[in-house]
């Protein structure tokens, strides 16, 4: 096996609809940075430019990035889906390293998989605090799975932290942060994905992934964690 391929984590998203029609859309991320290493030979539209799709909360210099990261890696999964509905039945297939997942459900629950693993290796500063959490990917997660899998990590974080002298944050208030400025970052790329006036998959897709954000900010904030208690009594003693 070659460097490259061992320094690579790679997944990929088969859709297979019902006519028989597939799409494929292979992800290779470098191990270390968890970053995209996919090259595309797209001439990216105007609209992805990073000074017309800039998030508000944006720390990015429009001098040093011309194209905004989220935008450029999903100009081709827009281009692929924009005339499919969202409720379009398809077997979608998603083949990792490690395993291989495969569930017959709507086109919009694995686009939404699949834009999560895209904005999180992107290059974007504000989903790429998610990294971590892309190390494990577990596609069609559900919102118990994204809550415990987000809380699990953070708090482990931490302890590392601790353990190397640093400040822990052990009430995971970062971790709130983190999920609010990603509600807002979805919110404007849904927004800025519907002024394309595409059909729906994909603006439904980014709604489901703020459901997400939303869900786990929501938990954190009221300190909802009876029904976590309820599995791990074992481990408290």
């Amino acid at each position: 096996m070659s460097l490259r391929l061992e320094n690579e984590l790679n997944i990929s998203y088969i859709f297979k609809f019902p006519s028989g029609e597939e799409k494929i859309f292979d992800l290779k991320l470098d191990k270390i940075s968890l970053s995209l290493n996919n090259e595309t030979d797209y001439n990216f539209p105007d609209w992805a430019r990073l000074k017309n799709f800039k998030c508000p909360h944006c720390t990015l210099d429009e001098k040093i990035h011309e194209f905004c990261p989220v935008a450029k890696n999903i100009v081709k999964l827009l281009n692929e889906f924009n005339s499919f509905p969202s409720f379009q039945n398809a077997r979608i297939t998603v083949v990792t390293d490690s395993r291989t997942y495969s569930k017959e459900t709507s086109l919009q629950a694995g686009v939404s998989s699949l834009l999560g693993v895209i904005m999180v290796s992107s290059g974007c500063p504000v989903t790429g605090k998610l990294k971590p959490l892309l190390r494990f990917h577990l596609p069609f997660a559900s919102l118990e799975e994204t809550q415990i899998k987000a809380l699990s990590i953070y708090l482990l974080s931490q302890y590392v932290a601790w353990k190397k002298g640093m400040e822990p944050d052990w009430q995971m208030s970062n971790l709130f942060k983190i999920y609010e400025d990603l509600k807002i970052l979805n919110i404007n790329v849904s927004k800025k994905i519907a002024n394309l006036e595409e059909k729906d998959t994909n603006i439904n897709s980014l709604v489901i992934l703020n459901n997400f954000a939303e869900y786990v900010a929501l938990t954190l904030d009221d300190k909802l964690f009876d029904d976590i208690e309820s599995f791990v009594k074992e481990f408290i003693g």
